[in-house]
């Protein structure tokens, strides 16, 4: 109901009457005053005059299901959303509701997290009120070995969306980290469920930095935030349907070809160690080469110094700038 009323009054650029919105939710006058009731409550800003109806004057920078739910544009990814103000791990979450038969397409959003989670065991900080910290769940009909990309089209759809937001220029870390101005401001992991044959489920869990202002000094060098970068503060639920509809775009191209094809260029224009030498961190072994592109797999293609080229899966490897971050 009440992410029903958003969409109408966002939509709307004159006052709604009480009776419109009747009409057109098949629902009492009642029950029209107590949904907008509660969205004042929540901090949206909506002017009620007597004979003329509601209008949305202001909306807060909230998270919440009606919010998201309101502006979305997805046939399937998101359509059953599932908010939380806190949450352990949003990863964890779905990956408990996977077992219990959720649907494909569920998605997971929480304003604050515990115990969120990052690539090789780390832990990523999750204050409340100003990130994304947002999970897919999703049942492809894919070979399991293909699984991995999917962290890539992740990456990939979530750079798209930032930038049609913000309007800045991101870059990505080989497999998935975003960066901006060389420092990062997005992680993204992956978990999978599966046998020999056939995936039971994947769940790609998602933090964006958004509207953080400072970090802690052991990362401080190296994160940053879409506020930080633009100058201005980003609204978090726009992000998030931006990132939901170019996900569902990208992953609609990948299951068709189960391969990376369809968006090459795409991620390949985004590498931001494209042509510059890297190290590469491989268990207790360390090289250097210099990155070229990603293939239709997904792995990193990367010049060795005798000139022949090499072909790096990511996983345990990870691969860092000469000189910093990136």
């Amino acid at each position: 109901m009440k992410s029903k009323i958003l969409n109408i009054l966002r939509n709307t650029d004159d006052y709604v009457s009480g009776q419109q919105l009747c009409e057109r939710l098949n629902v009492s006058r009642t029950a029209v005053w107590k949904a907008v009731k509660q969205l004042k409550e929540e901090g949206y800003e909506i002017d009620s005059v007597n004979n003329k109806g509601y209008l949305l004057k202001k909306i807060p920078d909230i998270i919440n299901q009606a919010e998201i739910k309101s502006q979305l544009l997805t046939k399937w990814l998101g359509q059953r959303l599932d908010y939380f103000p806190c949450l352990d791990s949003t990863n964890t979450y779905l990956k408990e509701v996977a077992a219990k038969a959720a649907p494909h397409g569920t998605v997971a959003v929480a304003d604050r997290q515990t115990a969120g989670k990052g690539r090789l065991g780390r832990s990523w900080s999750s204050p409340t009120g100003c990130s994304v910290y947002m999970s897919y769940l999703l049942r492809p009909d894919i070979a399991p070995t293909h699984a991995s990309m999917l962290t890539i089209v992740a990456a990939l759809a979530t750079a798209r969306a930032v930038e049609e937001l913000t309007g800045l220029t991101t870059g990505i870390k080989w497999p998935n980290d975003i960066v901006i101005n060389k420092r990062k401001i997005c992680g993204i992991l992956t978990e999978m469920s599966a046998d020999m044959d056939s995936i039971e489920y994947v769940v790609i869990g998602i933090g964006v930095n958004v509207n953080m202002t400072q970090f802690e000094e052991e990362i401080a060098d190296r994160a940053t935030s879409l506020r930080i970068e633009g100058g201005e503060p980003v609204s978090r639920s726009q992000l998030i349907v931006r990132m939901l509809s170019y996900f569902e775009y990208y992953y609609e191209q990948f299951v068709k070809t189960e391969d990376l094809s369809a968006m090459l260029n795409d991620y390949n224009d985004r590498l931001v160690n494209r042509g510059r030498e890297v190290k590469i961190v491989e268990r207790q072994k360390e090289w250097q080469a210099v990155a070229m592109e990603i293939n239709r797999e997904g792995e990193l293609v990367v010049k060795l110094p005798d000139g022949s080229m090499k072909k790096v899966m990511s996983g345990e490897v990870s691969v860092r700038g000469m000189y910093g971050y990136v």
